[in-house]
């Protein structure tokens, strides 16, 4: 399978471009393949699957700079071709209106605006602390060596990912669309690339947002109970 690096090429003409940039971004291929790309502050995630075969196929994700109207991005972890985490790639692109049009080596490639960060959700979060079975007192997640859990978020999209930058490691990844509002959080998968039975499932939560901090209850995808917090990973410098 050919990389999709070129999801994440930007031009950002001035700052305010680079604020209409952030969101989610959509790709329809000729196929009837999936692809969307979600890009916050901190991150970039974009995957490709086909939603109506329910069949997950690649994603890939990581850091970003920008710097001269040239966006240099750092792999942090790709299911298809793990030999790019940690290599650095630079493009250039261009934006008009809800289009987005992205080009580089591998050719020409146009977006669609899904939506912008226009929620207190949209950001990268990772989660901090756990009760044991979902129940009792949040124990504070200590974190060691550099696997870690990321939820990537925009405004009406998430994905998660498992994942480990320092041993190019990738163990798992799902997404789709979610709501969050009165104190309840909903996601609807639309891809799960360790089990598609999951595809077309909405998983309701508690949530509370305060302080920084996402306060997250209810039931796994196995139907587990779960308790987390989670917060949100640094803005980059630009």
């Amino acid at each position: 399978m050919k990389s999709l690096l070129f999801f994440v090429v930007f031009l950002m003409i001035s700052a305010a471009q680079a604020a209409e940039i952030t969101g989610a971004w959509a790709l329809k291929t000729s196929e009837g393949d999936n692809g969307t790309l979600i890009i916050n502050e901190a991150y970039l995630v974009m995957s490709k699957y086909d939603l109506a075969g329910k069949k997950f196929e690649y994603t890939e994700g990581g850091t970003y700079t920008v710097s001269n109207k040239t966006l240099t991005y750092v792999c942090e972890f790709n299911s298809a071709d793990s030999t790019q985490v940690g290599l650095k790639s630079t493009w250039q692109g261009a934006v008009s209106g809800n289009l987005l049009t992205l080009s580089g080596d591998r050719g020409v490639f146009h977006f669609e605006r899904i939506d912008n960060a226009g929620h207190p959700m949209a950001g990268t979060w990772h989660i901090t602390g756990r009760a044991q079975d979902g129940k009792g007192d949040l124990i504070r997640i200590h974190q060691k060596g550099t696997r870690k859990t990321l939820k990537i978020l925009s405004a009406t999209r998430f994905q998660w990912v498992a994942i480990d930058p320092g041993v190019k490691g990738f163990y798992g990844t799902g997404g789709g669309t979610y709501t969050a509002k009165d104190g309840k959080y909903v996601e609807k998968i639309e891809f799960f690339s360790r089990d598609n039975s999951r595809v077309g499932a909405a998983l309701d939560f508690g949530w509370k947002l305060e302080n920084g901090r996402w306060d997250h209850s209810g039931k796994s995808s196995k139907g587990d109970p779960i308790h987390e917090v989670w917060e949100k990973v640094g803005t980059p410098a630009r």
